[in-house]
Parts: C-alpha cells; structure tokens; sequence
C-alpha cells in the first residue's frame, strides 16, 4: 500500500471545450492537513468531487487511499468522509435523528452506532442539543453537526468543502480546533478554503488558479521559495491615514508595483533605489503626513497574489 493518502497523476475534468482541472499531479500524506487553496470557480471543488468518486475524471488518474477513483470507487467510499460546501442536512430533523439516519447510510448499527454517535457528539461539543432542529441552529453549529455526521462511520480521509465560509471568526476557530484534534487522532484532511489564515494551519498546501495546480508545499517553505521579491525590489507595508488616498496616488508611480490592501495598510513592492525618506516627502507634498513605511517579509497571500499574477501574464503573452 501506498504512504499517500492522496496520489494524483494529470487528472483533468473537461465540460465540452471548458476545461475545470487540468492536468493535476498532487501528492497529499497520510496524517496531514492539506489545504486546497484558490478563487471561486478555479476547480477545488471539482477535485474534490472526482477524488470522492463523485464525478468521474475526463483524463488522468488518482488513488485514495491506495485505491484507483475509476475502478475502486466501492472500496474507497467506506473509508472516506465528505462534507461539503453547503450545509446538506435534513433542516426538519433534529441533531440525533440527523445522526441516526447518516448512521443508517452509513451502516453503522446497533450498540455500535449509538456508542459511536455519542463520541462524535462529545468530539463536536454537541452534546446537550440532540433534540434541537437542524434549522435553528446558527451556521458554526450547523458546521459541526455536518462534520458529526461525516465521522459517523470513523473514516480515515476526511474530505471538507469549504467548511468555514460563511460562519463567523469564533466558530471558524473553533472548527480548527476540532480538525487539529482529528489530525492528531490520525485522521488525513484535505480541506478546500480561500481563507489566506486557514492555509497557514495546514501541514501542506495546494494553491489551484483557472483550473490549473500553480505551486504546492509547505506554508514557510512557499514564502521563502516565492515571495522573495526579484532582485531591485523589496517589499514594504505602509500604515497610516488616509489610506485610500496613498493607495490611489502611488499607484501611478513606476518605482512601486503591486500596491494591495492588506487590512488597514498596504502592501508593495518598492524599487531598491527609492530610499523611502524620498517617497515619504513626496506624500507629504500631496498632503499625506502620518505614513509610515516598514520592510516586511511576505505573507502567504503576498505569495499567493504574486502567483496569480504572474501565470496572468504568462496566460496573456
């Protein structure tokens, strides 16, 4: 058997002339976090969908688990748990039926399925609201009531849609904290996000950009490997107020590139030859006195932002 969880060779999905993966090679460990990052639309889904056997691939191959996603479908799905993007459970049942019926899909039976029910209520602090109805919970415990039913069956590859959108900071963190507990049980997680914190979680990362895998590694080894910026350049944050204002006006400087948002500040590449007293005296000129600037070394969404725009240059040359 294979040490990967996850073996995927060239797997492409093709809708008529519209390509949603192309060629995708990727290789995720047993036992890690993966996270699976990219815009709306660039084919995590999709992916993640072929390799539950979901939808059948157009081209290429992959193994879960040590076994083929086309020929092995039976063999992989026990073992395997979804949950997906959007909150899929029966809103007009209550948490324990919930569970009950995804135990019966499941075939999980018996004494076994109301001991195994009762750890995955204790492991998602469910407890206590079995007899709720799914429809009046908010969306972080919808998410973990999602997350229950998935390990109903003590899968050893959990695969997670997007499982944070739309729920908010507290329960985000709190859904982490319930997947580092399942990473630290063995378990292997490959979780799908656009959340730049979430990615920096993960033990490895895949960045997916119009269909195609642009880089894929560890969070501190992508920002020593691509985020340095090419000779004569260096990356600074600038903070202060008016914000808006330095954005719009350095913009239409050439000795700055790739001046982004970055919360309350911004960030930029600044050519070494401008001392930054310089370009601080000329923002005082336009009226701008209470900047400052720093050098900063590059985030995970610096990384990932120069990525994107390189292969949009490559894509338009």
């Amino acid at each position: 058997m294979t040490d990967y969880a996850i073996d995927i060779q060239a797997l492409s999905k093709s809708y008529g002339p519209i390509t949603v993966v192309n060629g995708l090679n990727l290789k995720v460990a047993k036992g890690e976090i993966f996270g699976f990052l990219g815009p709306n639309g660039s084919g995590k889904s999709t992916t993640m969908r072929m390799l539950c056997g979901l939808l059948p691939p157009s081209a290429g191959d992959a193994w879960v688990l040590g076994y083929n996603i086309r020929t092995q479908g039976k063999q992989i799905r026990p073992r395997i748990g979804y949950m997906s993007q959007r909150f899929s459970l029966y809103e007009d049942l209550s948490v324990a039926e919930n569970l009950d019926f995804f135990a019966s899909v499941y075939g999980v039976t018996g004494p076994a399925a109301q001991k195994r029910k009762q750890e995955v209520l204790e492991l998602t602090h469910l407890s206590g609201r079995e007899k709720q109805l799914a429809a009046f919970l908010s969306g972080g415990w919808k998410q973990r009531l999602g997350l229950a039913c998935s390990l109903l069956h003590n899968p050893d590859l959990i695969f997670l849609d997007e499982p944070t959108a739309g729920i908010d900071p507290v329960a985000r963190r709190e859904l982490w904290d319930l997947l580092f507990a399942l990473a630290s049980a063995g378990k292997t997680l490959f979780v799908s996000t656009h959340y730049m914190d979430e990615a920096e979680r993960c033990s490895q990362i895949g960045y997916i950009y119009l269909s195609n895998l642009i880089v894929a590694g560890k969070p501190g080894d992508l920002k020593n490997s691509h985020g340095t910026p090419e000779s004569g350049w260096r990356r600074v944050e600038i903070s202060g107020e008016p914000i808006m204002k330095a954005y719009n006006l350095l913009q239409g400087r050439s000795d700055l590139r790739d001046v982004t948002f970055f919360g309350q500040s911004l960030h930029a590449l600044l050519e070494n030859s401008l001392p930054e007293v310089e370009l601080l005296h000329w923002l005082e000129t336009q009226g701008l006195n209470n900047l400052q600037f720093r050098q900063i070394r590059p985030s995970l969404e610096d990384v990932f932002l120069d990525l994107t725009r390189l292969a949009d240059r490559e894509r338009h040359a």
